[in-house]
């Protein structure tokens, strides 16, 4: 008996080396790192891509990494970045890979995920979001924190003092070009081609790389962008961002920027971690001279954007009512609108403050309005605006309704365990969704040509419905139903045309 209490633990041992010994490894910057084996592939966790932005770092551009000694091991993701609820840390600079061999073979083009979440949430951990599935396309795929809420986007005036650049903010799109930096240095090992990345979010996600193809720091550093209900926008001013970063340091009694590096993550947190409510330049992107110099939505319209592949979507109701405050469907329209507020009534068949009934797709004229105004009509803009500047653009619209949530529509971030393959993961809420093959046609047809894009530039392949290239005459657009995709033109055109009618008035 004794011989056999001995023997076990050398079994579970030599087991354990021998799992250890055969999962692979690789030499990134920084040291070694182990990951995890996966069906013919493997999988990387929580690589450092920066060094912790904690203590003198904090509010700065990111550092690089200290190298390590021995091997580290990359099978637990990295903390998530500073914001409400648990498992967060300042300390969060990690990325995963996944890739659809090992050992790497011929080189595959890379896919970096940014998530959403208003730039104040969210992490590249979340279940949802395993690449495992859109690896199995073949393709290398990647996904990246980023510094959020007032670690991520906070300007000050002695942070502007402090920089070389003449500027504060911005610092989670400073996290974002490091990550693509990794990429163009480290993927190669990883079997990755460093010539043909396509770099992909939804939400804050999708709207911050949109605006990554205004900044000459990210220039060269990706192919292709695929962008989820987040299209280009008008970020305030370094000067707005500033004044509210002053705001901040004052409720907090700090009276200068030792002070302000001083206060723990925590209580930053706790003063400004009140989500939407708190949406504004401090949550945001900055018009900050450096990383931004110029206004993404001017650098758009003048077509001064870096040429890259373009595919640009959004949900058929992405929000029941705006993220801003507004009284009625009527005084909003009236507020946005301004001169050309009685042509915008009658778009939404608002008439003597009634809304005409839901449109069974689009949803009430407050959901239709919120979704154009925030979503949808900008993203129709820039394709036209990055079309007319010569580049190869794509549009689609996500309407599949799974069972459980018809009252809700196609909603805000709803596509995405179609474009990830997982919908096995538990939903969220009360009343999660209820998948059934229908859904898992969608999702197949959606990965593949989510994936194919990122290969060619090109959406379309075998057995798959033909999308047309948009173009601003005709708009076409892939609209992404449960009856599976169908071309078709002009999204919402009089609603969208008068919006651009308005953006180019303002």
């Amino acid at each position: 008996m004794r011989t056999f209490l001995k023997i076990v633990p050398a079994l579970a041992i030599a087991a354990f080396a021998a799992r250890a010994q055969n999962s692979p490894m690789v030499s990134v910057t920084g040291g070694k790192v182990q990951g995890s084996s996966l069906k013919g592939g493997a999988v990387f966790k929580g690589i450092p891509f920066a060094a912790p932005p904690v203590g003198d770092l904090r509010w700065r551009e990111p550092a690089p990494v200290k190298a390590w000694t021995g091997v580290r091991q990359a099978t637990q993701f990295g903390a998530r970045c500073m914001q409400n609820g648990e498992g967060v840390s300042e300390d969060c600079l990690y990325l995963n890979v996944w890739t659809p061999e090992w050992p790497p073979q011929s080189p595959k083009p890379v896919m970096l995920w940014i998530h959403g979440g208003g730039n104040f949430a969210g992490a590249s951990s979340e279940a949802i979001f395993d690449g495992e599935p859109l690896a199995e396309h073949g393709v290398v795929l990647v996904s990246a924190n980023y510094r959020l809420g007032v670690f991520g986007f906070y300007a000050h005036q002695e942070l502007t003092a402090e920089s070389s650049h003449h500027a504060s903010g911005n610092y989670g799109l400073m996290d974002q070009i490091a990550a693509l930096k990794w990429v163009r240095e480290n993927i190669r090992r990883f079997g990755g081609d460093p010539g043909n990345v396509t770099i992909f979010g939804e939400s804050a996600g999708s709207l911050d790389i949109n605006v990554l193809m205004t900044s000459p720091l990210a220039k060269g550093l990706f192919a292709r962008l695929i962008g989820e209900s987040g299209p280009v926008v008008a970020p305030p001013s370094l000067a707005e961002g500033e004044k509210k970063g002053m705001s901040v340091a004052a409720s907090l009694h700090a009276e200068s920027l030792k002070a302000l590096r001083a206060v723990p993550a925590t209580d930053l947190q706790k003063a400004t971690g009140q989500g939407l409510s708190f949406l504004g330049p401090l949550l945001g992107v900055l018009v900050d001279g450096w990383v931004l110099p110029k206004a993404p939505f001017a650098v758009f319209q003048a077509g001064q954007q870096q040429r890259a592949d373009l595919l640009l979507g959004s949900n058929a109701r992405e929000l029941s009512r705006p993220f801003f405050p507004v009284s009625g469907l009527k005084e909003g329209i009236a507020a946005e609108y301004g001169p050309l507020a009685s042509r915008a009534l009658q778009v939404y068949h608002v008439k003597d403050g009634e809304a005409a009934e839901p449109d069974p797709v689009y949803g009430s004229a407050m959901a239709q309005w919120a979704t154009d105004s925030q979503f949808r009509c900008g993203t129709v803009a820039e394709l036209i605006w990055h079309s007319r500047a010569g580049n190869t653009a794509y549009q689609f619209q996500f309407s599949r309704v799974p069972k459980g949530r018809e009252t809700a529509g196609a909603a805000h971030g709803s596509e995405l365990p179609y474009v990830f393959g997982t919908l096995s993961v538990p939903g969220r809420g009360a009343n999660p969704p209820k998948y059934d093959t229908t859904d898992q046609a969608v999702s197949g047809q959606m990965q593949q040509y989510w994936t194919n894009f990122a290969k060619t530039g090109n959406p379309n392949g075998h057995s798959l419905p033909q999308w047309p290239k948009f173009d601003p005459a005709s708009r076409a657009y892939m609209d992404l139903t449960g009856s599976g995709p169908i071309a078709r033109e002009g999204l919402r055109r009089e609603a969208c045309d008068l919006f651009i009618e308005n953006v180019i008035r303002k």
